[in-house]
């Protein structure tokens, strides 16, 4: 479920992590597939994505086709929210398998994950006012790394990697090469990866 206005009082920045998550595979397939499974499997995706972030006690925020936003704010945000990224794993590889049985869909999700401050609240003078704005460097990272997910797996920075150990999650991660952006120093990334990835490139 989105955030609601009511529980947003005012404009505010605040700590979090965003998760960002996308199927890979599924865009390329629905061009050859009736509109209706296409809008019922993104339906399926939409529903246990937000299942799952809500249950760790996050919210989604946006959600653009086949893409999704969320974020986890609070005292435990990054194990909830490393938490959340790996039970989506397992969770969609499950219903993968179901798309590729049923339809012949060969799909896969991936994820990126980062954590910092940003500025979140309700624009009233905005055409859509009902709409949650989240702005901050953590957002554009974490986009970012859902860019350099392979498919199958989920991308996050060091610094999250870090406090989600510290909390005590374990996470089986193997060092990627840094993301580089200019005039700031290289932030170190990690990726968890499906045992087996699939051979297919980001659709």
């Amino acid at each position: 479920m989105a955030a609601k206005k009511s529980e947003v009082d005012k404009p505010e920045r605040s700590p979090m992590v965003v998760l960002f998550a996308e199927t890979r595979g599924f865009t390329g397939m629905s061009d050859m597939l009736e509109p209706g499974v296409v809008l019922a499997r993104v339906g399926e995706f939409v529903t246990l994505v937000s299942e799952v972030v809500e249950s760790h006690e996050g919210a989604v925020v946006d959600i653009l086709s086949d893409t999704m936003m969320t974020t986890f704010t609070g005292q435990d945000d990054a194990q909830h929210a490393v938490e959340a990224a790996q039970e989506i794993h397992a969770r969609f590889g499950i219903l993968a398998e179901a798309w590729q049985r049923d339809f012949g869909i060969r799909a896969a999700v991936s994820m990126g994950l980062h954590c910092g401050d940003a500025v979140v609240g309700f624009a009233e003078n905005s055409p859509a006012p009902e709409q949650l704005f989240v702005f901050g460097d953590c957002v554009s990272v974490a986009n970012r790394l859902l860019h350099r997910a392979r498919a199958g797996e989920f991308v996050l920075s060091e610094t999250l990697l870090d406090l989600a150990t510290e909390m005590g999650v374990s996470v089986d991660a193997e060092e990627l090469p840094p993301l580089e952006i200019p005039r700031r120093e290289p932030i170190r990334l990690f990726g968890v990866l499906l045992e087996e990835r699939l051979d297919f490139t980001r659709q």
